[in-house]
Order: C-alpha cells, then structure tokens, then sequence
C-alpha cells in the first residue's frame, strides 16, 4: 500500500513518500504552522508512523544603533599648520612607534548620550582586541581588515544595540559593528605604524600643550589629534578623535605582547559566519528535505530576499541560515549554512543536521509506530565573514605577528 497524506497544509511539511511540498506562510516575527500528518513504513511494514514538520522562520531586524566605523567618517577638518620637512622630534616618535608590536588605549566613547569605556590593544596593521563596558554591560571587541565586531549578550544587544526584540539573533556571536559611534576607525587613527605615517608629515613647530607636568607636541590630522611627548623619548600619549564627540584615548604600553597577539588571533579565527545587522532578509517557506524515516540527517531549505538595503545587494553580500530541530519540546540538533546573495538579492538556503539527537529520536520513532511531530526554527541573517576569509584574515594578521617581548 502507498503511503498516502492527510491533514491540512503545515507552513513546511514534511518530505519523503506521500508528501507535498512547503506550503503556507511565515511572518517576520516567527510563525508556527499546523503540522502536516502523513502515512509511513517502519522497518518496511505498512504502519500508521505519523511523522510530521512545523516550521518557525525568525528574520533578523533592525540596525543595532551602535557602531564602530571601520572606515572613514567623511568628515575632514582644517586649521593644521602646513606640513613641512620631518622634524627631529617626530622623527623619534615615528621610530618609537615603528619599533613597537601594540599599543594599549583606554578611553570613553559616548552611545546615544551614554559613557561607553573601551579598553583595546592595537597591533600594527590595525587589528586590535580589547573590551567594551557599558555600565553592567560588556562586550569582547576585535577589529581586523578595517573592520570592528563585538561579542556580548543578549542584554547588552537590547540595551545599546537597539535590538529589543531580537537580541538572542546577535547575542553570544560575533556581529559586525553597527553604526553609529563615530569618529573610532581603528586601523587609521589608532594602528602604530599609521600614526607613524602620519607624524611624518608633522610640522617643525606644533602646538604644544601640558598634559600633567609632560609637555606635549599636538599633531592635528583630519581623523585625529595625536599629542607626543615634546622631550626624549617622544612617546605617544594620547590620540583624540577628530569627529563625532571626540573621544580621547589615553596611551599605554603592551606588557606582554605575544599573550595579547594570541588572544586577537583567536577571536580572529572565530569570526566564520560572524552576523551583519545591516542586512535584513525577507524569508520564504521552509521546507524538509530528505528528512522523513532519515536517521542519519535532515535538511532544511529556505529561500530568502534581501529586504535591506534596497536595491542591488552590497558588494560580497552573504546570508546566514541558522536551524534548530527540535521535538518533544527538545532541541535535536543545529546547523548552518550560508551563501552569496546574487544581484536580484534573492537564493536558497540549506543546511543538515547530523546529530547524535536527530539520529537517536528518528530511531526511537521508528521502533514506535504513531504520531512523532518534529519542527524546525530558523534564522535568516546578513553574514559579515564567510568561513573562506577567515584564512585571508588570518594570514594578513600573522604579518604583523611579535617576535620578541619587550
């Protein structure tokens, strides 16, 4: 006897013998539909084995109203002295800075009127990795090829990135920066060997200033200010952002360089399907793929639309796909899968759960002929780092890896 379908239509139905294909609707907000109920074979005996999918799809919304640029703000100032021939003084400083692995910075930026204090260490070349602490609240930081991502929970999501109701899509991984603290572009303004770059062109006579009982060099820039030491050694004592609210970043030496070059390479080396909230997507119907009576895996496949930015998708623009599978209010496994959105901003995403749960629950309902209903929970989001670059990454870091401590 062929295995025949009844019941109504599910938001994604199951697969395999007798079944239709996905059907029905999702909302942005997460939606369950019926489940579907359809005739199988247990052990190739004709038996009323009801296995059946319900599907819950969640899009990722809302840009987090926290950044840290990785680029130029577009804002330039004027004013600075002329540049001229590289005075003795600078000339130290540049070689101070050139000769030096990292640098530590402490400073306070400002979100949405909020004290925001970060605590980073910036290796030439521009990577960096460090701490924010917002009141109660903080976040893992590192930035790498000019570009910033934070790893915090769902609480500082909600609280100072503008992600109430869907904090848990960001919390615990790393997302790219969102954008709106201005004025921190850490490979241009706090990398050593750029500020060097930069003192080259300093004038013979800056201001100068007291910083305490130090008498300071000001070196204006358009992304920063950068005060040094007037007298030996010339060191570099703070660097104060042109833009925004010009925060200021007290400087500090690295006491143990390798210990601190370890940790950004390993956040570094996590990056892989790190989320871009300023992507948002569209969800169609999930469907089962070669789920049903499968005890080794189940695929799950969902297409999806860029919703924003509009138009034509932003250069290198990818999509994320994150399921769970669960049944009897259980969790039986994970996957992910991700793709290159094309120039329409539509495409299909899959991914297949090979867990030891999906393995042992698929046995279980096999040996026991009934209703087993299973449903699948999935996430649509922009992907700021494909598995593929995270060894370019890696690579362009290990240039600048230390070779001696101080």
């Amino acid at each position: 006897m062929r295995p025949s379908e009844t019941g109504p239509t599910a938001a994604a139905g199951p697969d395999g013998p007798g079944a239709s294909g996905a059907s029905g609707a999702s909302r942005a907000s997460g939606a369950s539909g019926a489940r579907k109920k359809a005739l199988g074979r247990v052990l190739g005996v004709p038996s009323p084995l009801l296995i059946a999918g319900a599907a819950v799809i969640a899009i990722a919304l809302g840009a987090a109203a926290f950044m840290m640029s990785g680029g130029d703000s577009g804002k330039k100032r004027h004013g600075g002295a002329k540049p001229v021939a590289t005075a003795p003084w600078a000339s130290a400083a540049r070689q101070r800075l050139l000769a030096t692995t990292a640098v530590r910075y402490d400073g306070t930026v400002h979100s949405d009127g909020r004290p925001v204090h970060l605590t980073l260490t910036v290796f030439a070349g521009g990577a960096a990795s460090g701490t924010l602490t917002a009141g109660r609240e903080h976040a893992d930081v590192v930035a790498v090829d000019g570009d910033t991502y934070l790893r915090a929970a769902a609480s500082f999501w909600k609280t100072y990135g503008g992600e109430v109701e869907h904090a848990a899509d960001y919390a615990g991984r790393w997302t790219k920066a969102p954008a709106n603290l201005p004025g921190l572009d850490v490979r241009n303004v706090l990398a050593p060997d750029t500020i060097a770059k930069r003192l080259a062109s300093a004038p013979g006579k800056p201001s100068t200033e007291n910083l305490g009982s130090i008498r300071a060099h000001r070196v204006k820039t358009p992304r920063a200010d950068y005060l040094v030491e007037a007298g030996a050694p010339n060191a570099l004592l703070r660097v104060q952002a042109a833009v925004g609210d010009q925060p200021v970043f007290t400087v500090g030496s690295v006491l143990a360089p390798k210990k601190a070059f370890a940790e950004v390479r390993a956040r570094v080396a996590a990056l892989a399907g790190a989320a871009d909230p300023a992507m948002r997507f569209r969800p169609g119907k999930l469907s089962f793929v070669n789920c049903d009576q499968n005890v080794e895996s189940c695929t799950v496949s969902v297409p999806a639309t860029l919703a924003r930015p509009a138009g034509t998708p932003p250069q290198g623009a990818r999509a994320t796909l994150r399921v769970t599978i669960l049944a009897d209010h259980r969790a039986l496994g994970t996957c992910t899968g991700s793709g290159a959105v094309p120039s329409n901003g539509s495409l299909v995403l899959r991914c297949t759960v090979t867990s030891s749960g999906w393995r042992s629950w698929m046995r279980s309902a096999l040996d026991d002929p009934g209703a087993h209903a299973y449903e699948a929970q999935a996430r649509v989001l922009g992907e700021a780092v494909s598995s593929s670059r995270v060894p370019q990454l890696l690579a362009q870091l290990d240039r600048h890896r230390p070779t001696t401590t101080p």
